[in-house]
């Protein structure tokens, strides 16, 4: 299963540690693997850096390295670039326009046989072919 950041952030937000945030996950889904998209970790880092204090910003940037240690971090490979690509000019070409970070987490999980965990089902059900659960 690949977390999107909005599963990550919800409960960052709530305070909740990693691995409080990993065993809620495999509590609502039995004990599966579970990773993050790269774009996920570069998400996590933008949003980081965007706080308003010196303090927060640190606090986020320790929980993006405590994640990344945490979990295992998908690249976006030369694979999951075709399939990002192939994906949003098909469905472009149907008027259909999604955010491009959540395609190539979208990608990152198709071309490994995974799921998306996510709060954002609008985005992802709009990628053919993936399994989407909402958390």
């Amino acid at each position: 299963m690949v977390l999107d950041s909005s599963v990550i952030i919800a409960g960052e937000r709530r305070g909740h540690s990693v691995r409080e945030i990993l065993t809620q996950v495999q509590a609502a889904q039995g004990n599966t693997e579970i990773g993050v998209s790269v774009v996920t970790i570069a998400e996590l880092e933008h949003g980081a850096y965007r706080a308003k204090t010196q303090g927060q910003q640190q606090q986020r940037l320790e929980f993006v390295e405590r994640l990344a240690n945490d979990l295992p971090v998908y690249p976006v490979t030369l694979e999951i670039a075709r399939i990002a690509g192939r994906i949003e000019g098909q469905q472009e070409a149907r008027g259909i326009q999604f955010a491009f970070e959540d395609l190539l987490i979208g990608a990152t999980a198709l071309h490994l046989g995974y799921s998306v965990a996510t709060l954002n089902l609008r985005d992802f059900r709009k990628i053919p072919g993936l399994s989407v659960t909402e958390l």
